[in-house]
This record gives structure tokens, sequence and C-alpha cells, in this order.
């Protein structure tokens, strides 16, 4: 070998080996992220908790110490460390029989009592109590109530409970699937109904009138019976395989059928209503007396979501009318839905979107007709937080109302139903993650934005908002910027019509170098059912870490998601496979256009169930613009997924427009570069939904990754699955080979 060669071979050995220390002290920094920079944030306060019936909140936050907890008094201006905690410290130690550092203690959802004269937390998941007096700590023995069954079953309103009156008096049960009352007193029972069968019986549910001499259940058949079964091929606790099955309704399939029937029990009779489309419900639910009990309520969503209505019954007339008829040519987001019902007067207070955007209606219920529209305009009423029958003022957290400004921004407005005055309680411009007092006279205030250090302040709720209070201690990022934190940005485009502004975020990594080129990954999460671009600051979001191997990372929030207008959320209906790519693609290149850094000649995407969909549809439906994706968890065909979530975007019947957004069908189109992780025992999304993602992919002769995760659930894949993602897009997108993970340093 002659000397040229050798110097050239000896300067590509000494290139890799630069690459591949350099690529490897990336992904150190990476899994470092959390002690690099967030554990050098201080003063944010977070699990912030108001005091039973005071004027006081709670937090915990991150000091140059440790761990500490505050208690704050607005009225009295002052905050304050909650305990001694090198006290506790002692006396957690003598319990548990291990040493327990002050500032790091083995404690979470600690809260205090209005007194300040014990402090309750959780150790390990079960309840403890400490007296301040001489620091005890006690196991609390009190019950809790733990949920406990699987988030998809079935309920076929069959139970054998008993149901006994108001007064006290009676008691109702299902007995052969009619209803009986039985007197306390006497043990006399009485049979109310003889039509019901093992098919068609009245439901477990009963509601009893105020008065205790009526009650309401519904003849119930029930729906289709479809399961979910799923293989444990590594169970911890034995070498074989073991079996799950899970109650698991699917799109199409036959839903239980409820109808309404009153038993006046003085009459000895039984009303039955007519209900039109009874045949066609989704739902028949939230029955409610009325005071007079000579009337109930119940709500009637019709099967694709295009009609939910609220009914009065009239058990005198026997007649069943609507209140409110909420109609849409696309879907009615029933999820969104609030009604409150006032007790000192006949009226509802409902949230629609018939005007093009979200705002409370005041109904009368005994007309069913709408007395005004409380709140107007091109913004929304994210959700109510409370009302106040005797001021008539209403509390609701809003988004949009000032022009100008980041659209997704959460803030507080009292609006009186009577005026209509509309107060703006926490008018900055930021994200408002407020806790209010129980009496909600007082509010405990964090404002920030994911570009704004956050602000804690307290505010009077009865002086409009006005700050009474501004604790010293106030975040702090000093050391984390020291540290070469850099802060993310908020960034806005033009969305695919020209007009409509896109909100997102950018993450650089901390070393960034402006004069460099930094190739861009999304982390998408599309669902329709919100919006998901954080708001609030954080020193480390769930995509922060990747940026760090020499990526900008950025999310954004496309059209057909929530929180912005009826039509921009409609973009959705039936067609989850549009995913708001055009407005996601226009985004990026507005942003790579302000910003050369940004090279988006390889784009990736990633994400996780609804954005795992997404993830590989971008590579299926926009490959000229995404060239690399991770999906985990998806739901690949909205065939083979839970029902609720997909007819309520993708409507009923199941159609056409079901397979033209299934990456199944149209697996043959891809063309980049592909990963699919999945957890074998997701009873989330049905895990075969990725499968035959696999299978097709197999025999259209596609090549890709498939990473199987033995005894995982709904999950991106935990720390393993952080890690296969980041070698993917390494090897696909900078070219560079992966560390070796399997090499042995000892």
């Amino acid at each position: 070998m002659n000397r040229k060669a050798v110097y050239f071979l000896i300067f590509h050995i000494i290139s890799f080996l630069a690459i591949s220390q350099n690529i490897e002290e990336l992904y150190k920094k990476a899994d470092d992220y959390s002690k690099i920079f967030s554990s050098k944030y201080y003063y944010g306060a977070r699990n912030v908790q108001s005091v039973n019936d005071s004027h006081l909140f709670t937090f915990e936050t991150n000091t140059p110490k440790g761990k500490e907890y505050f208690v704050v008094d607005g009225i009295e201006q002052k905050s304050e460390n909650i305990v001694d905690q090198q006290r506790l410290a002692d006396s957690l130690a003598e319990l548990l029989d291990k040493k327990v550092e002050p500032y790091n203690l083995p404690i979470n959802q600690l809260r205090i009592n209005n007194t300040q004269d014990s402090v309750f937390f959780n150790i390990e998941g079960e309840p403890y109590f400490m007296l301040k007096d001489n620091y005890s700590v006690q196991k609390n023995n009190r019950q809790r109530r733990g949920r406990d069954g699987y988030w998809g079953s079935v309920y076929q309103e069959n139970s054998k409970e008993r149901v006994v009156s108001p007064d006290g008096k009676q008691e109702a049960y299902i007995s052969e699937g009619n209803v009986w009352v039985r007197e306390l007193d006497s043990g006399k029972a009485k049979k109310l109904s003889n039509d019901g069968s093992p098919y068609e019986y009245y439901s477990s549910n009963i509601y009893w009138s105020p008065d205790s001499r009526k009650l309401v259940s519904c003849k119930y058949r029930p729906g289709g019976d479809r399961k979910l079964l799923l293989i444990s091929s590594s169970p911890k606790d034995q070498l074989q395989p073991k079996t799950e099955t899970y109650d698991y309704p699917k799109p199409g399939d036959a839903l239980s059928v409820r109808r309404p029937v009153a038993f006046l029990l003085d009459e000895n009779r039984a009303v039955q209503f007519d209900i039109p489309d009874v045949e066609q419900q989704y739902d028949l639910n939230n029955i409610k007396w009325y005071k007079d009990s000579d009337f109930f309520t119940f709500e009637f969503n019709k099967r694709g979501h295009q009609q939910y209505t609220v009914y009065g019954a009239d058990v005198v007339s026997g007649k069943a009318r609507p209140i409110v008829d909420e109609k849409a040519s696309t879907f009615v987001y029933y999820s969104w839905l609030y009604r409150y019902w006032f007790e000192d007067s006949n009226e509802l207070l409902w949230i629609s979107e018939r005007d093009g955007w979200r705002h409370l209606y005041l109904y009368d219920v005994m007309t069913g007709k709408v007395k005004k529209q409380v709140t107007k305009g091109d913004w929304i009423v994210k959700s109510v937080v409370n009302v106040d029958e005797k001021s008539r003022n209403v509390i609701f957290k809003g988004c949009g109302v000032d022009k100008n400004e980041d659209p997704y921004l959460e803030k507080y407005y009292m609006v009186n139903l009577d005026n209509g005055k509309l107060t703006a309680l926490t008018p900055e411009n930021g994200n408002h993650n407020v806790t209010f007092s129980k009496d909600y006279a007082y509010m405990f205030d964090i404002y920030s934005r994911t570009d704004l250090v956050p602000t804690n302040v307290v505010r009077s709720v009865k002086d409009g908002g006005k700050v009474i209070y501004k604790p010293e201690l106030q975040p702090d990022v000093t050391d984390v910027l020291s540290a070469g934190w850099t802060m993310p940005e908020v960034f806005s485009a033009k969305g695919r019509d020209g007009v409509t502004d896109i909100w997102g975020m950018i993450i650089r990594p901390s070393n960034f170098d402006p004069s460099k080129q930094y190739p861009v990954i999304e982390y998408i999460y599309a669902g329709p059912h919100d919006s998901h671009v954080p708001k609030s600051f954080a020193i480390e979001h769930s995509f922060s870490a990747l940026a760090e191997l020499g990526f900008i990372t950025v999310m954004i929030d496309g059209m057909g998601t929530a929180n912005r207008s009826k039509a921009f959320h409609d973009v959705c209906w039936q067609d989850l496979k549009d995913g708001g790519f055009p407005d996601r693609i226009e985004w990026i290149k507005a942003a790579a256009k302000q910003y050369p850094e940004m090279n988006i000649d390889k784009v990736g995407i990633y994400g996780t169930s609804a954005g795992g969909q997404s993830a590989m549809g971008a590579l299926l439906f926009h490959p000229e613009f995404y060239k690399v994706g991770v999906s985990s968890c998806a739901c690949h065909d909205n065939r083979m997924d839970k029902i609720w979530w997909n007819e309520q975007w993708m409507g009923y019947p199941v159609g056409k427009h079901y397979e033209e957004s299934s990456n199944m069908v149209n697996a043959h189109l891809l063309e980049g570069e592909l990963m699919l992780i999945l957890g074998e025992l997701d009873n989330n999304v049905d895990p075969s939904s990725t499968l035959q993602v696999v299978d097709k992919l197999i025999e259209h002769d596609k090549e890709f990754e498939f990473v199987m995760l033995p005894g995982q659930r709904h999950t991106s894949g935990g720390k393993y699955g952080e890690r296969k993602r980041r070698d993917f897009f390494v090897k696909h997108i900078l070219k560079q080979d992966n560390p070796s993970w399997n090499k042995n340093d000892k």
C-alpha cells in the first residue's frame, strides 16, 4: 500500500472514530436531558391545590436544595414552607426503616387541612398523615375508592343492586328482567312490569323521582358482543403464554337500545314514550328527574353523531319533547357538550357550535326555546368552570378572545347571564393554569407560554381577577440557560387556504449553530378531539431530547383539530388521512424560508396512537415531503379501532371513506423509510391493526422495520422504543451509524 493510500485510510478511520464518538456523546446528552436542564429549573409551582374551605393554596416545587413544599396565603400576603422537611424526613426514616433525604421525600399528593395542623400525603400509593405538633406519621386507614376494571368494559345493565328511594321507605330492583319495588318496613314486594325477558330486559339503572312515588328504568336490549383477544407471549408469572379478553365494539357494530319507561306507583301504571329514531341510537343516557317529580329529562345521541337531543318527558301526558335539538351536517362533538340545570329557575345552560364557534346558550326548559346566546364572537368557550346561580355569573375558560395572540392560549373569564358583561379574569398574554379556591373567590394563577417563563400570582375573583399577591419566589431559569438550554420558539404561518393561521413550535438543539443546517423531524398528534401543541412553559417536552442528536424538532396543530372554529375542526370529517398535512407542509416550508438552518430536503415524522396513524399516513399520502417515519401503536384502519372515537370522526355507517383513510389498504403506496412499533397487549388499539399493515407491506414487497414489544400495552415503547426511534432517524436522515449498543464495556 502506498503512502497516499495509507494517509487516506488513516484519515477515514479518524473521521469515523470522531463521528462515532460524537454521536455517542449526543445520545448521552439526549439521555441526560432531564439531569442537564430540567433539574436546574427552580421555583416552578406544580401540583397546586386549594386547601379545603380556606383561601390557602399549596404547591410543590424544585429548589436548589431539592423538592420543597409551600403554602400560599394571598390575603395575608405570605408564603412559607408547609413542614420542617428535616423533621418529616426523620419521622419517615423511622417509619420506613431506611434513610430518607429531607429534600427528596418519598411522598406525593401532599395536602393540608384548614387549620394547618395536619399534613396528608401518599407513599407508594398508600395514604398517610402527619400531626404537625409532634411530626408523628401514621397510616390513614380510611377506605379509599380506587378505579377498577377495563376502560372499555360494556356494562350490560343487569346488576342485582337495589336502589333505595329518596324517602328511604322503598327499594327498586330487577328480577328476571322486570322491575320490582319492595317496602323496606313490611318486606312486601310488588312487580311493576311483565314484559322483560332474558333478551330484552329492564335496566338496573333505576332513577327514583324526588317524591319517591315514581321511577324510571329503560327497556334494555343488549347490542353485539365483540371481544378483543390478546396473547401474552411472555407473562411474568409463568412460562407458557396466556390470553386476555376485553369488550371492544368497533365501528358499524350493533349497539344496545334503550327505551325509557316511567312507573307511577300510586296509579299502578307504566308510561312509555315515543322517541323518534330510537332504534338508531348511539346512546340514551343522563336521565334526571325534575324537581316537581312530574317531568324527567334524558339525552339521546343518534348514531352517526349528527344529532344530539335533550328530551323532556312528561309522565302525566306521556309525551316526550325536545328541549335542545343539536344538529350538524358533519358531527356534533358530544364529548364536549356541557349542561347545567338551574335549581332555582327553569333554565338550562348549554354549549353549542351552531354559529360556527363554541359558545354558551341559555334555554328555557319548559318551552325549549333559547332565551339568549350568552357568549358570541370568533373565539371559543373551552370549558365552564363554575355557575353561580345567585349572582348569575359564569366562570369559564376561553381561547382566542384577544386577537393578535396565539388563539390556543387558555384564559379565564366571567360572564353575567343577565347583562352579558364579560370580565377578563386573567388578561395577560399567556396560557393560564388556574386553581380556584373552593368558593371560587380566589385563584392561584400560573401564566406562561412555551417561550415565556411562568409567573405565579394569587387573584381575587370578586375584584375582576385583580392580582392581590405575587409570591417573592418566582420561577427561575438562570441555571438552565447557563447549561446551554435553548428556549422553544412559537411560530405561525398561513395554512392551505393562504388565510388561516396555523400555530406550532420549534425546538433547536442546545448546541445550535445558526450557520449549520439541521434536518427537521415533526412529532405529530392530530387526534381531532383536541389541539395538542404545548402552550405552557416547560424545560422538557416529549420531543426535546431528540433535537440533541442534531435535529430541529417541530409540533403543529393543523386543520382538523379542535379549539378553533367549527369549520377548522370539520376538516377531519370522514377524512382522517388528511391529518392537517396540507397545513403542516405549508407551515414547515414557511419556517424553513424564514430560518435557512432548517433543512427540509428529508423531513422525518413520528407519532403514537392517532399520531402513529398519521405518521405512517404522511409517508403514504405525502411521500414528496415526508421521507422517514416511525409509527407506534397506531390505528392504521379506522374499521379496526374502538367504536366511539372512530364513528365520532368517520361517521356512520361505515363506508368507502373508511378504506380511503386506511394505511392498511394504502400500504402499497409506501416509498419512504418506515418503522412500526407495537405493544403485543395493546388493549386500547387492536394490535391486529398494525399486524394487518405488516401483512400488506410484506404482500407488496415493501421494506420496513417492525418492533414488537412483548408484555407492553398502548405505548410508544418506553426507553427501548425511544432508542429505536432515535436510531432510525440517525441512520436514515443523518446517514450515521448508530452506537454499538451490544458492546460489553466491562
